[in-house]
């Protein structure tokens, strides 16, 4: 079996060393790269509901839901936390670069629809904290991060509103994601290539087989119930070399390729992998570099002679 070559993460991992006791107590962390798109009106859950991954019903205020926009096709585009301002607008936290993105493509779909979208990424200030059952509080725009609990939560602070105070900065956060094992975006995946059961969306609790049709379900459908995924995008440790660049293709020992480098820091990073790979624990080289697989728990992988 595949467990039999599992290593877990320490928890001890999800702090960067030597920082500050109260850093691993509740560290709270501005997000520059992470914009909000809204979505107002009338029809906004039916709206998105037949668009996005999630089941949308599943956020609510003080609760968020995980979700991804697919192609027809069934391949990634974006993801975002859907949060319930509680006031006739769902805000999609989302990355700053594709912000505009969304709402061109959610807006094709529009027809009808009750429901107006805008880029709101200057109203707002996105921030993430861990290390905490729960924000500070008075915040009303806040949520836990759904994925996993150790991932802590989200905050959206209007422009202008004094947010908590900023104790850590983001590539702190980074840090800690990495450990985890959770991808960042276009950091990790590829548009209109991944797919979403090649970087945990199961797992992570973004995606409801339940709900019913949205776009791309059938393929992401079909991926789960034949077996069909080949590659898992994975925590690793980078060891005896500087961390490779993106897109550094990883070697098993024969020169033969079996995934590529994705996002990184320090000595932590996420690689796409192949199963075989990391059911035979071999020796991986990338760029001058060797990484090694850290499964975390939360990750389910299929037994060696399925990979």
């Amino acid at each position: 079996m595949l467990s039999a070559v599992r290593r877990r993460i320490p928890a001890g991992a999800l702090a960067p060393a030597g920082r500050a006791p109260h850093l691993l107590r509740m560290p709270i962390a501005p997000l520059p790269d992470r914009g909000v798109v809204e979505v107002a009106g009338e029809d906004r859950i039916a709206f998105l509901q037949g668009l996005v991954s999630n089941d949308v019903t599943l956020a609510a205020p003080g609760r968020a839901a995980w979700a991804a926009l697919l192609t027809p096709q069934g391949k990634w585009l974006a993801d975002f936390f859907v949060l319930d301002a509680g006031d006739g607008r769902l805000l999609l936290d989302c990355e700053r670069a594709q912000a505009a993105m969304l709402v061109q493509r959610l807006g094709r779909f529009r027809l009808r629809a009750r429901v107006a979208l805008r880029d709101a990424s200057e109203a707002f200030v996105v921030l993430a904290g861990w290390g905490a059952t729960a924000p500070p509080p008075g915040q009303a725009l806040a949520a836990p991060d759904p994925r996993l609990p150790e991932a802590g939560w989200r905050l959206l602070v209007p422009a202008g509103s004094a947010p908590p105070p900023a104790d850590a900065a983001w590539e702190d956060w980074d840090l800690h994601r990495l450990a985890l094992g959770l991808p960042d975006g276009s950091r990790d995946l590829e548009a209109e290539r991944t797919v979403l059961l090649e970087a945990g969306f199961d797992e992570l609790n973004g995606v409801s087989w339940t709900k019913g049709c949205y776009l791309g379900q059938e393929l992401t459908a079909r991926t789960r119930y034949r077996g069909l995924v080949k590659r898992r995008l994975v925590p690793v440790t980078v060891e005896e070399g500087p961390l490779p660049a993106r897109g550094t293709p990883v070697l098993a020992p024969d020169g033969v390729e079996r995934g590529e480098m994705r996002s990184g820091r320090g000595n932590r990073g996420l690689a796409l992998l192949r199963l075989e790979a990391i059911a035979r624990g071999e020796a991986l080289a990338c760029g001058a570099a060797r990484i090694t697989p850290r499964i975390p728990g939360w990750m389910r992988l299929p037994a060696r002679d399925a990979a």
